[in-house]
């Protein structure tokens, strides 16, 4: 087992003796026909990518596996990001494996408390500001400029160059690119990623065709859809409540190019998908993860897709990163006395 920079050692250049890994990456594709009959019957095939499935629960992994190890490569000896959570906690686990330092700034109150766990446990030096992501992102910005730590946010292009090769495993697996691929967007680097590894991929002949990237932003925090940055963004898909995105103009150029689509998905639409991924097929990701698949029932309903097509979505994040979402909005936990009536007559069998 490897993780991905020896998998792609030829994408990600780098001497082995500085790669730092968790053994990231090889996550699943997985086919989800009852989930497919739901949303869109028409569709050929659907698949999830969950990249929750990565070490520390997140496909924030996978870039921050290169970017550490660039750092380390450089004579780094910290790290620093800003964070609404899934970077914050692969930042400290990998910094955490290099045996270097990590910084890292929330903004106080907006981050999933599974998150926060994981960047406290790894040993990072947490500060949470009253303030925004781009508040925090900022911040940072001028402490790397000061040569006081490595920046690790997807401003770091080796940030970019490791998330890339989510698109390559699905292409390895499939044999080909999928026609479409659903996926979250929040800072905008995954979607830019993702079409930069199709990119590769198609220029070296691996495959013949490249999906229509189609991001979703949630519409409480829908800078690119708007036209406009966002100040104070709001949604409960915390992992992409940010204002103002740092790959903006790069995630325009995949949705051009791909000839794709950048949308918004309501939270009412979000926490629908959520749920039925987690009922129809038990996988549990984060809200923010389910971005892509309420896209996807937005324009099934729409009778945007054709008969033969092939949809990836990607899953961002594990469900066990915000936990008290899903207890949210679950059905109501029920308590009774330790007879076998009383069960009975709850479970009404």
């Amino acid at each position: 087992m490897s993780g991905i920079i020896q998998k792609y050692h030829q994408y990600l250049p780098i001497d082995e003796q500085h790669i730092v890994t968790l053994h990231e990456g090889n996550t699943p594709l997985l086919p989800v026909p009852r989930l497919r009959d739901a949303i869109c019957p028409k569709l050929a095939q659907l698949y999830l990518k969950l990249e929750g499935l990565n070490p520390t629960g997140s496909f924030k992994d996978r870039g921050m596996t290169y970017a550490v190890s660039k750092a380390v490569a450089q004579g780094s000896k910290a790290i620093i990001c800003a964070s609404t959570g899934n970077t914050s906690a692969a930042a400290a686990a990998y910094a955490a494996r290099a045996g270097i330092k990590a910084y890292v700034l929330i903004p106080k109150g907006k981050i999933a408390l599974g998150k926060l766990s994981q960047a406290m446990i790894h040993g990072a030096k947490v500060i949470a500001i009253n303030g925004n992501f781009d508040d925090a992102l900022k911040i940072v910005l001028q402490i790397a400029a000061q040569g006081g730590a490595t920046l690790v946010n997807s401003v770091n292009p080796d940030r970019l160059e490791g998330q890339k090769t989510a698109a390559f495993e699905i292409c390895d697996v499939l044999g080909s690119a999928p026609t479409h691929h659903m996926i979250p967007v929040g800072n905008a680097g995954n979607i830019t990623a993702y079409w930069k590894g199709y990119c590769e991929y198609f220029r070296e002949g691996k495959i013949t065709s490249r999906p229509r990237m189609m991001g979703f932003q949630a519409a409480g925090s829908a800078p690119i859809v708007d036209g406009k940055i966002i100040k104070h963004p709001k949604t409960i898909a915390t992992a992409i409540m940010i204002g103002n995105p740092a790959s903006w103009k790069a995630s325009l150029a995949a949705r051009d190019e791909s000839e794709g689509l950048i949308d918004k998905v309501t939270d009412r639409e979000i926490l629908k998908a959520y749920k039925m991924i987690a009922c129809l097929e038990g996988y549990f990701c984060e809200p923010s993860s389910a971005a892509g698949v309420a896209g996807l029932i937005k324009y099934a309903e729409r009778g945007y897709f054709s008969k033969g097509d092939v949809v990836v979505c990607t899953l961002t994040g594990h469900g066990l990163k915000d936990p008290d979402r899903a207890i949210e909005v679950s059905a109501k936990l029920q308590t009774v006395r330790p007879t076998l009536k009383e069960v009975l007559k709850v479970l009404k069998i």
